[in-house]
């Protein structure tokens, strides 16, 4: 199987040392959706061209590289809007080229892995809502693709714009069924935390891949799957544990990462309300990686965010 390849892009931060340690963490996000990273392209703008994310000159150049080398993909450290993907894609995929190179956006990268990472019904169909979620306002650009694959003019009333319209009412259709799905699981859920409601419930949170898992293992003597990888664990887990007389619930659940997809967080609702509802927060910390002051304020912006940010929080 031919590996796939990509390259990343990313604008410069005021710190061009941040702008690089976050293209690290792009290219960790890669290798765990198993692509691997054959270069870097980073350029200074005051803000992202409206167009197509980077100045033309630095998008020529990185269909320059591309071309020359058959990359897979381009995977770009922000959200892309849809006129964005639509123009990058046109830039550099020009129709005498057989092989086509995908564009990604951070977010789509990192709803790839939660869909390779989901075990259990309820996260496949978190990520599965999340992802209709993002492809929604993205219609257009892939039906645009697929007129000028078939010949087709793309003109007002044209078969492409019937097939956005009927493929819209599908994933509205589809959310919605979803978001049925997930409710009746989450109310499963609350009658399940309600029954344990006189047990101390503790959880912990932090960056992906700090060692959460690795630390569940320790204490409740259990085998949740740790790996070095972003995003190991999407699914939560609750173990019962003893430390001396006293027990509590501990829970596992998802990692925390700079820019995690909004339709994400909301799809994930159920799930981290294991957090939501846990009466102590241990927050784990790779004092060893060079930004975890960094990675500190992601994780407790993100609490604020689902309404955690008040609960008792003890870093570890």
């Amino acid at each position: 199987m031919k590996t796939m390849t990509a390259v990343l892009v990313a604008l410069a931060d005021k710190d061009s040392e941040i702008t690089r340690e976050h293209l690290d963490e792009l290219a960790f996000l890669a290798e765990t959706a198993s692509i691997e990273t054959l270069q870097r392209f980073i350029q200074k703008l005051p803000q992202p061209d409206v167009r197509t994310f980077v100045g033309k000159g630095k998008l020529a150049e990185i269909k320059e590289f591309v071309v020359a080398k058959q990359v897979s993909s381009i995977i770009f450290d922000d959200d892309l809007s849809a006129s964005q993907l639509r123009n990058i894609e046109k830039e550099v995929n020009t129709p005498e080229r057989e092989v086509k190179t995908r564009v990604y956006d951070r977010s789509l990268l990192i709803l790839d892995i939660f869909s390779m990472r989901a075990q259990t019904a309820q996260s496949r169909a978190q990520v599965e809502l999340a992802m209709n979620q993002y492809l929604l306002p993205r219609l257009t650009r892939m039906w645009t693709h697929l007129e000028r694959q078939r010949g087709g003019t793309g003109t007002r009333g044209g078969s492409g714009e019937r097939e956005i319209e009927t493929d819209r009412r599908n994933i509205r259709y589809r959310i919605s069924l979803l978001k049925d799905e997930l409710e009746k699981i989450d109310k499963q859920r609350k009658t399940q935390r309600k029954s344990r409601s006189n047990v101390v419930r503790v959880a912990l949170v932090g960056y992906t891949n700090v060692g959460k898992s690795t630390l569940m293992n320790l204490l409740s003597k259990s085998d949740v799957k740790a790996e070095n990888k972003l995003f190991a664990t999407v699914d939560a887990t609750v173990r019962k544990v003893v430390l001396g007389d006293i027990p509590f619930l501990l829970s596992d659940t998802v990692g925390f990462i700079r820019k995690l997809p909004h339709h994400l967080i909301e799809s994930f609702k159920s799930t981290l309300d294991e957090v939501r509802e846990a009466d102590i927060l241990l927050h784990v910390v790779d004092v060893a990686h060079p930004y975890h002051d960094n990675q500190i304020e992601v994780v407790k912006n993100t609490l604020v965010e689902l309404g955690a940010g008040n609960i008792t929080t003890i870093l570890v």
